[in-house]
């Protein structure tokens, strides 16, 4: 099985603070410090979309453009992220369907923290043209 290109983050309160404002998710329990610790969480938990991206990151790295014009994800959040977590997405090429002039990929992928725990899994799949087509 091929690996996908590998991306590692550290996730910080910046970057969860400027992905609310992106995304307009100002849910408390991602940017109110006093609510995070006082939740079943005991902390702020990062955006599981703003985790997810990295996936979509990966794809881009490994695929190029094909990933942004065909790419489809089917992901399952499993665990949260907290500030200061650093996460790691991975990836593997399950299979490579040939096409009349074109190539589909089917991946498995997952994303887990610094522990090793899978906080996300899932599979991913994209449509890349034949050099000779």
């Amino acid at each position: 099985m091929e690996e996908l290109t590998q991306v590692i983050k550290t996730v910080d309160r910046k970057h969860i603070g400027l992905y609310a404002k992106a995304s307009g998710d100002f849910n408390p329990i991602h940017v109110d410090e006093n609510f995070g610790k006082d939740s079943p969480f005991g902390d702020n938990i990062a955006h599981g979309m703003m985790i997810a991206a990295t996936i979509s990151e990966m794809m881009t790295l490994s695929f190029g453009s094909p990933w942004r014009e065909s790419g489809t994800m089917k992901i399952r959040f499993r665990l949260p992220v907290y500030p200061g977590d650093i996460i790691t997405t991975t990836g593997t090429v399950d299979k490579i369907t040939e096409l009349e002039n074109d190539r589909k990929f089917q991946c498995s992928v997952e994303i887990v923290n610094q522990d090793g725990e899978t906080v996300i899994s899932g599979n991913t799949s994209v449509t890349v043209p034949n050099n000779n087509s």
